[in-house]
This record gives C-alpha cells, structure tokens and sequence, in this order.
C-alpha cells in the first residue's frame, strides 16, 4: 500500500451564485420535460452534460427569438434587458438565476447611467469586452459604456467628461488597481470609482497561493473554457511547478506521480465537488491509498 496524502481544496468549487443556478436548474427539471438555459450554466463541459441528461438545453443567445412558450433559465452571469423583452414577447416563462451580486451591480449601473446622462458623463466597465457578465451590464446603457480590458483601452476615453467606473465581478484586484491608478493620472473632471469585484472569488487567489505550497503535485481541475479556470490554474502554477490542469480524471496521467507523496486537488469556481471527488477517488484506487 503506498504512503500518499491526497486532499480536496475545501474553498474550490462552485461560488454561491453558480451552485444557486445549479439548484434552480434542477429544481425546474423535476417538473418539466425541457429546461432552457441562455448560454451554458456553468463553464464546465462534464457538469453541463450531467445537467444535459436532466434535461437542461443551452442555448445561444443568437437564437434567442426561436424559442415561444419555454422555460427559460438565465443564467448566473445575468442578461441584458433586451433579452427579457424578447423572452417576454414569445411569452416565455423566465427564471432568474442571475448571482445576487451582479443583479445589484447591474442595478447601480443603470441608475448611473441615467443620472450621467444629465452631465455628458462616461460609464466605464473594466471587464471583458464579450464577457456574458459584461454584455448584460453594458446592456444597462444601452451598450454605450466604455469596455476597459487592459491599460491601452483608457485611450478610448474622453478625459474631459465626468467617469465612473465598475468592474465586472470576477476581475483581478491587480488588474484593478492598474486601472484605478491610471484613471486617477488622467482624469480631468470628476471622478469615481467603485470597486464591485466580487471578494468570493477574489479572495480565492490568496488563498490558493498558499495552497499549491502545501502539496508535491497539484491537480487542477475546471472546465476547458472557464476564463476563472485559467486565471486560478495560473495562480498555483506560479507558487507550484509541479501543478497539472485536467478536465476530468481521465485526463491524469501516472508519470506526473514520481516522488510525489502529497498530492492537493482544487478548482475553480465553475468546478463541481463531484467532479474534484471523482479525481480524488481514482487516484486513491489507482494507488492503493487508505481512508
């Protein structure tokens, strides 16, 4: 029997506002026959299949005037208005799983939009610029804010005009700062600046810093196209060398185990528990690990 430590991150995993999409999903599958869901729940290809069997359907938003008479699930990352007029139109049954977080934000900002207009001010959203998230709280202005990505983008703004600035939830503190420090440089009216990152997920990149020092070998685990995914993965291969990204357990391979005696499993905020637990169980029997 072979001497191995292998642990679960307790702090990876779905985010309250994902596990409470995850919920009303399958709360609506109990009673329908099909679910509709504007985009994928979650940016996790095996959770997406699992909810798939329970009748969960994605859509795009691009074939959003197809579908009459459905219920339709909108997912954490929230919606632009636009889309709920046309859902109520075909009159569909809407379901709003929108993170309570980002449905405060997107309030603020329309409520600063309107006000704005009155002094020709700028709404500024550092965020990305085809983010869901991002497309409905620019959908708040009617798509007339200013997508801030990186320093370069600040060149798209009229510095001679009142701003205000958000950020899309899930951004880095860092990226942050850079921006907020910069704006301060130029700006030559009035400006404010309000901080809405969501410190659920922030506090995450701390936290696995520390983490991925615990461990000989990290396995990562998250869905193939989770921007959060990259971001935390990155994270723990800058404190760890010898951390790997999977997108299951069938993606582990035994050559990274050489030497290695304790092995920390985690994962981003669109990563299942069972999906971390599955990881975890193969390799405590592929090694023979006692409980």
């Amino acid at each position: 029997m072979r001497k191995m430590i292998i642990e679960i991150d307790k702090k990876s995993g779905f985010c309250f506002g994902v596990q409470n999409a995850i919920n009303k999903a399958e709360e609506l599958t109990k009673n329908n026959s099909e679910v509709i869901s504007l985009g994928e729940i979650v940016h996790n290809e095996n959770e997406i299949e699992r909810l798939g069997k329970l009748g969960v359907k994605p859509i795009s938003v691009l074939d959003l005037s197809k579908i009459s008479e459905k219920t339709v699930l909108i997912r954490t990352h929230g919606e632009p208005p636009s889309a709920y007029e046309e859902l109520k139109r075909n009159n569909n049954r809407i379901v709003d799983a929108t993170c309570p977080v980002v449905l405060k934000l997107q309030q603020r900002i329309s409520k600063s939009f309107s006000e704005l207009q009155k002094s020709d001010g700028q709404i500024l959203i550092y965020g990305k610029k085809n983010h869901p998230e991002v497309i409905g709280l620019n959908g708040q202005t009617k798509d007339k804010a200013i997508v801030i990505s990186n320093i370069h983008d600040l060149d798209k703004v009229d510095y001679s005009r009142p701003i205000e600035l958000y950020c899309q939830t899930t951004m880095p503190l860092d990226g942050f700062e850079a921006i907020k420090s910069e704006l301060k440089n130029r700006a030559e009216k009035s400006l404010v600046i309000y901080d809405t990152i969501c410190r659920q997920v922030a506090n995450r990149v701390p936290h696995l810093k520390w983490f991925a020092t615990q461990y000989d070998l990290v396995i990562f685990v998250s869905g193939s196209n989770s921007s959060n995914g990259k971001l935390l993965f990155n994270v723990c291969k800058t404190k760890n060398q010898n951390t790997r990204f999977v997108t299951s357990a069938k993606a582990i391979n035994f050559e990274w185990f050489d030497n290695v005696s304790r092995v920390g499993i985690c994962g981003a905020t669109s990563t299942p528990q069972w999906l971390m637990e599955d990881v975890k169980q193969f390799l405590e029997n592929e090694f023979n690990v006692s409980k």
